[in-house]
């Protein structure tokens, strides 16, 4: 197949590297400094299988002279969720045929959005379960491999399913979107506004009794509005997520403050999530509007209160963009339980 990526961020350079080191024909569409960086190295993909460097991969700077070339059968958003609607923009602007789109995002609303510009049958939803971490500019490190989810409903769904899996990806198909990528988003929340408000390490949150009862209730609130939604939870490649929800929902937080400490804290370390470290590097842009704020969002239209999840996302967005003071939150738990209900 020939895949188009829109950049070569962490999840981009590791599926499209490991894609194009499988024999599949693949693009990059990406800002001038780190193509001309990838074109003088190549890509790099540790993972484990092995190292692979890989030079067969075609880079653009422009959208436009991308879809000149043709033939693309997928363009892939591993994208942040704030730029999706930038990146469909691009593609829509050069009034060229657009690809298919797979979306390899976290967040639920991605794929409604290009829907919503492209039609229906132009989006595959997907999502990607495996660590990466991006040591440098067209450098992976598969740091736990789990798999990938590809959603049917889509003529080429099995077909991308199958090339992933030609590059040892762990793909898996899933009947429908929703419940794969709601079961995402739950994993998605554990302790990852809570570390960047509070700037503490996730294995921190979850030792705190106080801060546990905050991620505990925070995922109840997401699995309620997935439940008022008609999504049930489920098991995503390599991440048991219904045993997850039925923790959260049935079990005291006396038994699960170890249980979680030790299975979501511990298998972290301290590697922060990546709120945090958008927020800690002075981005001014925060995914927490798509991932807390989607909860809050589709609780209000399905009736399904969501408190905490408003004060998550109301804080760190304030701290986002500088209406709130980073010091008087940081490793002050106090500061930000005054705030909850």
């Amino acid at each position: 197949m020939r895949f188009l990526f829109l950049g070569a961020g962490a999840i981009g350079t590791y599926v499209g590297g490991s894609l194009a080191s499988a024999g599949h024909d693949v693009a990059f569409i990406e800002q001038p400094l780190p193509a001309a960086e990838i074109a003088r190295h190549g890509l790099v993909v540790e993972s484990v299988s092995g190292r692979r460097e890989v030079r067969d991969v075609t880079l653009f700077t422009d959208a436009r002279e991308a879809l000149d070339a043709g033939g693309w059968d997928i363009a892939v958003f591993a994208l942040k969720s704030f730029d999706t609607a930038e990146a469909v923009d691009q593609l829509v602007a050069t009034a060229r045929p657009v690809p298919t789109i797979l979306s390899l995002q976290n967040g639920v609303d991605n794929e409604p959005l290009i829907a919503s510009r492209l039609g229906a049958d132009r989006v595959i939803a997907g999502t990607v379960t495996t660590a990466i971490g991006k040591p440098g500019v067209g450098h992976v490190v598969e740091e736990k491999h789990r798999g990938i989810g590809i959603a049917h409903g889509h003529a080429l769904s099995a077909q991308v399913a199958d090339a992933l899996n030609d590059a040892r990806l762990g793909a898996r198909t899933f009947p429908a979107a929703g419940p794969m990528k709601w079961s995402k988003l739950l994993t998605n929340l554990q302790g990852s506004a809570t570390s960047a408000i509070l700037d503490l390490p996730v294995g921190a949150i979850f030792s705190d009794k106080r801060l546990l009862a905050v991620e505990t209730a925070s995922l109840r609130e997401c699995i309620a509005v997935m439940r008022a939604l008609g999504h049930d939870p489920v098991d995503l490649p390599g991440t048991p997520v219904r045993a997850l929800a039925w923790a959260v929902e049935r079990l005291p937080q006396s038994v699960t403050r170890p249980i979680f400490t030790r299975l979501l804290g511990g298998s972290r370390g301290d590697k922060m999530p990546s709120l945090h470290i958008d927020l800690h590097a002075g981005r001014g842009r925060s995914e927490v509007g798509h991932l807390h704020g989607a909860v809050v969002r589709h609780g209000a239209s399905v009736g399904v209160p969501t408190p905490v999840n408003a004060v998550l996302t109301s804080v760190l967005e304030g701290l986002t963009l500088g209406t709130e003071d980073i010091e008087s939150f940081r490793r002050r738990p106090e500061a930000l339980l005054a705030r909850l209900p």
